[in-house]
């Protein structure tokens, strides 16, 4: 698959969403210092060949340029020629991608999700129990018990791959890489979106509560 078989209409589509997103998610301060990513996948999908678009390298994401994205192959590599660089953990959305085969996958940093990797390190996991926010995952059982997986923080991004293949939970649309960020994704933007929201209030829920019982 090319370039070429991903219909414009579908590009430009992608392209919007992906800037209405970083928009939003900038106005929250959820892109310091020109940290976190967006994707959106377009075109056909199978395991080893599917396409998506990406966040630029380097970029300043509360401002709006012509050079904010990018489209890129499952190995992450510019579909059409470009100076661009995809963002640094581009690897790591390929591999959700091919693991998942969701349509979208958003990647913040937060002070909550950062303290309550770290917190729950040792456990490799972050515990929540009964959160309502859990049934944004369709998850719908009364007091719904689940655990959002932690994997590695290492400077070298092909070694954090392994883990993420190991560790990923299909019941759960997200991973922490720890004093990192969260990894979300969806069937959609809209979707991932929701889950990167809920995954936000559940992790500020969960600091809390653990400062409270703690004292």
């Amino acid at each position: 698959m090319t370039i070429q078989d991903v219909r414009l209409e579908e590009k430009q589509q992608a392209l919007a969403e992906l800037r209405d997103i970083k928009s939003l998610f900038a106005a929250r301060g959820w892109f310091p210092g020109t940290s976190g990513n967006l994707s959106i996948r377009v075109g056909e999908f199978e395991a080893d060949n599917f396409q998506f678009a990406i966040t630029a390298s380097g970029k300043d994401k509360s401002i709006s340029t012509p050079e904010d994205f990018l489209f890129v192959d499952q190995s992450g590599q510019a579909c059409e020629k470009t100076s661009l660089k995809p963002s640094a953990e581009t690897l790591i959305h390929s591999e959700i991608y091919r693991l998942t085969g969701c349509g979208a996958i958003f990647h913040i940093h937060s002070v909550f999700n950062s303290i309550v990797s770290e917190l729950f390190w040792s456990r490799k996991s972050i515990p929540v129990d009964g959160v309502e926010l859990i049934k944004a995952f369709n998850i719908w059982e009364e007091e719904a018990h689940i655990e959002i997986p932690i994997v590695s923080n290492f400077a070298h991004i092909p070694s954090i791959v392994p883990e993420i293949t190991e560790r990923l939970d299909p019941r759960i649309p997200g991973i922490m890489l720890r004093k990192h960020g969260i990894y979300a994704w969806g069937a959609n933007a809209f979707e991932a979106k929701r889950h990167l929201e809920a995954f936000e209030f559940i992790f500020e829920y969960v600091y809390r509560w653990e400062l409270l019982n703690r004292r």
